[in-house]
């Protein structure tokens, strides 16, 4: 059996090679879609070394958090964007779990004082869902509970329509556009509850910002906020 099944992985990687997606490599690991040599040499932000993170001040006086930090940094034309277009736009849920599983060995680390009780994931649209047929914030979640075991409830927001273009709008017209969108389910599960809120991208913040508003409007115990990547 043992015999055979290697005969099938040499087989399956001659018409499909799994290959690392920056340099080409066929030596990595089989849930990975980076090598580790590529792994290693990936921007990450560090902003956890750094007492009033760029985070944090994306989110003062806008909401209150126990925790927001971001992985990478997200550039143009980087293996970052690469990485969230698989993710989004080419059906490679691989590149989203790696991801997740990078977000929670790191969080088990940054929140072991304040253990997180639920993920939750920022939602997309109807629209967005029925074309994708995931949510990217939802399989970098999935990746995150594989490290943490931390649950995910993924039916407490909910973004039944797609916003129009936000693009020239100032951020407070921004957020609020962002927000009409969102809908909050039965908040009972979440209540007296440690939240972190989970997206792949954080540029302006708008849409946490949105999101965040609408889970404080209920008694939670504390929310935290973690992306994949930050738009640098």
């Amino acid at each position: 059996m043992h015999f055979l099944q290697q005969y099938l992985d040499a087989f399956l990687h001659l018409w499909y090679p799994h290959i690392c997606l920056c340099c080409g490599t066929d030596q990595l690991e089989k849930q990975d879609v980076l090598c580790k040599n590529c792994i290693h040499a990936l921007p990450y932000t560090d902003f956890e070394n750094e007492i009033n993170n760029p985070i944090h001040k994306i989110f003062w006086g806008r909401i209150s958090f126990e925790y927001a930090n971001a992985l990478l940094f997200f550039t143009k034309d980087s293996i970052i964007q690469l990485l969230i277009t698989q993710l989004k736009y080419h059906h490679n849920k691989k590149a989203g779990w790696m991801l997740g599983r990078w977000m929670g060995q790191f969080l088990m680390e940054q929140v072991k004082e304040n253990p997180i009780d639920i993920l939750i994931p920022i939602p997309i649209s109807n629209v967005k869902y029925h074309k994708r047929l995931y949510n990217q914030s939802m399989i970098l979640c999935e990746g995150i509970q594989s490290i943490t075991g931390w649950p995910i409830m993924d039916k407490v927001l909910r973004k039944p329509f797609e916003s129009a273009s936000q693009t020239h709008k100032d951020r407070i017209k921004r957020m609020e556009a962002i927000g009409q969108s969102f809908i909050l389910e039965d908040p009972h599960p979440i209540l007296n509850k440690h939240l972190l809120l989970v997206d792949d991208v954080l540029t302006t913040g708008a849409t946490i910002e949105a999101a965040a508003h609408l889970l404080q409007t209920v008694e939670i115990k504390k929310l935290s906020v973690f992306t994949a990547t930050y738009t640098i």
